[in-house]
């Protein structure tokens, strides 16, 4: 008798707890219930801009290094970097290792020996291949140097190499025009034009990207190699089309729709229409709307006034917030 009551004690109190949870687990769940609600967004005329951002790295057109025939010593350097150079402008003077050792030698003699064997034999000069910009100089007068070393670095032009997603690729054209913003000079806006699309691709993390060389209309003083840069792709440019929000668009089996509100002499609900080009926040609609017409957007509102949704079965910590250490 004493068992088959506590049995049933216990049957009640797991019943009790049960429905004590349930009902918390309830409260919670109504609490933190999203609401589906709907704003009012009319179809407009106006213009649209679709473009694509991409960032890149300065680098130059063609890099050139410049090493010397004979391993010697440089004599005299004439530029400096940065500096605009021809084809065939010197560079600098440079001497043999035999015609240093024998200058060297000449030196120890006195003056008179010095200049006799240096009008003797002439210093050979380290000329331009082709024109461009000094970006690089590596040696110093007195400086000794080898074959392999690389003596002058000449670019013909900078650009930048901006990494463009594979799912933009198709909307880039050779000679396109494009807008670059560098890190170091935000404020700079350079027009610019697209020069060059890559044939391979290059993956990194499973990302795909297609290197495409920018190049300034008119390269400012301030471009420097290596500056990281900020790229815009102007694809088209639309005026006086019909716009609605993209968030307003449902698509459903390879259809566009939207949802439309209810007016004088035209009936509400889901129609079909076909949409052109878009910015990501509007997208243009060729058939189904006209200039009027107001859709219905979805959007989702939680009950809960608080924007963290907490379990109530969890333990409330201390807010940290304003502590001090």
């Amino acid at each position: 008798m004493k068992k088959n009551f506590l049995k049933k004690s216990s049957l009640l109190v797991t019943l009790g707890l049960l429905l004590v949870f349930g009902g918390v687990y309830w409260w919670w769940q109504q609490r933190n219930t999203k609401v589906e609600t709907y704003h009012e967004v009319p179809v407009v005329i106006g213009d649209l801009d679709v473009s694509i951002q991409a960032t890149g790295t300065v680098q130059p057109k063609n890099r050139l290094e410049i090493k010397a025939p004979v391993a010697g010593r440089i004599e005299q350097i004439l530029v400096e970097e940065g500096q605009k150079i021809t084809k065939g402008q010197i560079l600098a003077w440079m001497s043999s290792t035999e015609r240093a050792a024998m200058l060297d030698a000449a030196r120890s003699q006195g003056p008179e020996e010095y200049k006799k064997w240096s009008e003797l034999y002439l210093a050979t000069p380290v000329m331009a291949p082709i024109s461009g910009t000094l970006i690089l100089r590596n040696v110093e007068p007195g400086q000794t140097f080898t074959t392999a070393d690389a003596i002058f670095v000449l670019s013909d032009r900078l650009t930048v190499k901006a990494q463009v997603d594979e799912t933009d690729i198709a909307q880039i054209k050779l000679k396109q025009d494009a807008q670059i913003i560098l890190d170091a000079y935000p404020e700079k806006m350079i027009p610019a034009i697209v020069d060059q699309i890559a044939f391979d691709a290059t993956t990194v993390s499973n990302v795909t990207t297609y290197i495409v060389d920018v190049v300034p209309k008119q390269t400012p003083e301030f471009f420097r190699s290596g500056m990281t840069a900020n790229v815009t792709f102007y694809v088209s440019s639309k005026k006086g089309v019909l716009l609605v929000p993209s968030e307003a668009l449902k698509v459903s089996e390879g259809k566009t729709m939207v949802l439309l509100k209810a007016s004088a002499g035209q009936k509400g609900g889901l129609r079909n229409i076909r949409v052109g080009s878009s910015d990501g926040h509007r997208t243009e609609v060729l058939e189904g709307l006209q200039e009027g017409d107001v859709v219905l957007s979805t959007e989702f509102k939680g009950v809960e006034k608080s924007s963290e949704t907490r379990n109530p079965f969890a333990p409330t910590m201390p807010s940290r917030r304003g502590t001090r250490r």
